[in-house]
């Protein structure tokens, strides 16, 4: 029995029944790619439809991959003798990280002669192949640096959250606006896209909304406007840098792009953006919404110094976050992954701060980062069965186009395609299937810059659509839940309404600001 056990431990499930199904050269591969293909394709319909829920969708279908698809255990004993055919068995996860390993191993003292330095940098690479394919099924296929980035933002935002610090942030802002409706909801529009830019979307409306509900309660007004126009901004200031918003994160975690890559590239077109939003906001509502002198009045009484239930944990908490912020801003400059930035910072706060560790930690969205760690397994096993180069190779129309128009095309198409798949469910595909199509195109080979340029392009597509219905953005059905508590019902149609020309708006301007910045001038 034992020996079963440890044969079926070494062996991919599918090259134990490949003898039986295999008749002729190839049909492994063949069975691989239409398993994975049926396995991505199927799960996605699940998360799409919300038959089950996304992360048991995921889960299922990465264990499927790894039964059926991915390599799992070592089979060192039949070890490729070289490089090319050993990274061609590799996922792409390994191989990723392949050329950063290689620099690393040579920035102490590199061979004088072209030919030493070239040797030395395949060595390095084939070690950590080697390294790799070693590494357990989990470690070698889910990115963990997402995950661990998520989880050390969860931990320090559950702390300041305790504090009343962002229930007091949107009381101010409605006392500032002096209760007037459009102005309220600008300052809010602006409060949120700005904590977006540094919290997790669904933390930061979750923070928001309960207020804004308060509000328009006092100032006898709807509530769908107000927090409908701050999913809209949550999803629009989260673009503007790495942390902001999950695509971000993943495509930065992916392609190799710092904070403040995010922040030179990203934010100044956002804070255009978000500004002219907010005109319009003011331009629409100033006319259409307005409030009595006694209503202004009873809102202008409300003390947002009641919020803040725990001015000590705040001031902890607070100068931690500001450093762990700091962290990232520097973060490229030494060579410091973002998820060692993000669990400093949350071990650093669990240890100054009086907080029950235990109810912090169980705080933590583990749905979110369990989905994140099934959704690197499904892509990387399609990856791997050959679907997202099939997928790439319908990209190849664009191939002989001028640069602006191939990466202006992938925009829309990412921009368009998280109107039906969330994008954060969209991202990690769209990244290896563009990564996959670039790698064959002549004009993008070995331009750096110019492959950098497509990932500003499509950050800002996936981002940004999330606008576009419903299901585009974790945050926009958080938002819908929490009205229909409220008893204020909002419809596909109705979110449609206000997420359709906002998310048209952005992408045209989008595509103005990639034109006129990187091409133009």
């Amino acid at each position: 029995m034992s020996c079963l056990t440890t044969f079926f431990m070494q062996q991919n499930l599918f090259e134990t029944l490949s003898p039986l199904l295999a008749s002729a050269d190839g049909a492994e591969s063949t069975f691989r790619f239409w398993a994975a293909a049926i396995i991505f394709v199927a799960t996605f319909v699940l998360i799409a439809t919300e038959k089950i829920h996304k992360t048991a969708a995921v889960l299922v279908g990465s264990a499927l991959m790894l039964l059926f698809v991915l390599p799992v255990g070592h089979h060192e004993e039949s070890a490729p003798e070289t490089l090319d055919q050993l990274k061609g068995k590799a996922p792409s996860a390994v191989t990723m990280k392949l050329d950063q390993t290689a620099k690393q191993k040579n920035t102490v003292a590199l061979p004088e002669t072209p030919k030493e330095i070239s040797t030395a940098v395949k060595s390095a690479e084939l070690e950590t192949v080697e390294k790799y394919a070693k590494l357990d099924s989990y470690s070698k296929y889910v990115n963990f640096d997402v995950i661990f980035t998520l989880a050390g933002m969860m931990v320090m935002v559950n702390i300041l959250s305790k504090t009343g610090l962002f229930q007091y942030i949107a009381i101010k802002s409605v006392k500032f606006a002096k209760g007037q409706p459009a102005r309220t909801m600008i300052l809010l529009v602006l409060a949120t896209a700005f904590l977006s830019a540094f919290l997790d979307n669904v933390t930061t409306v979750l923070l928001v909304v309960p207020v804004t509900f308060v509000v328009s309660t006092q100032m006898k007004v709807s509530p769908v406007p107000f927090i409908l126009a701050e999913t809209m901004a949550s999803n629009i200031g989260g673009t503007a840098t790495l942390i902001g918003d999950p695509p971000n994160l993943l495509i930065g975690s992916m392609v190799g792009l710092n904070f403040m890559a995010f922040l030179i590239n990203l934010a100044p077109f956002i804070v255009v953006l978000l500004f002219g939003y907010c005109a319009y906001l003011y331009l629409h509502y100033s006319k259409h919404m307005t409030v009595t002198v006694e209503q202004r009045a009873k809102i202008m009484e409300m003390d947002e110094k009641t919020s803040i239930t725990d001015p000590v944990t705040l001031k902890k908490a607070g100068i931690v976050m500001l450093l762990t912020i700091l962290g990232f801003l520097v973060h490229g400059v030494f060579g410091i992954q973002p998820s060692v930035v993000a669990m400093t910072g949350a071990a650093l706060c669990l240890t100054i701060c009086k907080v029950n560790v235990d109810q912090m930690l169980e705080k933590i969205e583990w749905g979110t980062l369990f989905f994140f760690m099934g959704l690197f397994i499904i892509v990387e096993g399609a990856d791997y069965a050959g679907v997202m180069e099939k997928l790439g190779s319908y990209l190849h129309f664009t191939a002989s186009w001028h640069p602006l128009l191939i990466i202006l095309t992938m925009m829309w198409i990412c921009g368009l395609a998280v109107a039906i798949i969330n994008n954060v469910s969209f991202t990690a595909v769209a990244v290896t299937i563009i990564m996959a199509f670039m790698k064959t195109v002549p004009v993008f080979q070995g331009d750096i810059p110019l492959q950098h340029l497509m990932w500003w392009g499509v950050a800002l597509a996936l981002c940004l659509g999330g606008n576009f219905t419903l299901f585009g953005a974790a945050a926009n059905l958080v938002v819908v839940g929490l009205a229909q508590q409220a008893g204020e019902q909002i419809s596909f149609k109705r979110f449609a309404m206000y997420g359709v020309p906002v998310t048209v708006y952005a992408l045209l301007l989008s595509s103005l600001y990639i034109t006129i910045r990187y091409f133009a001038l």
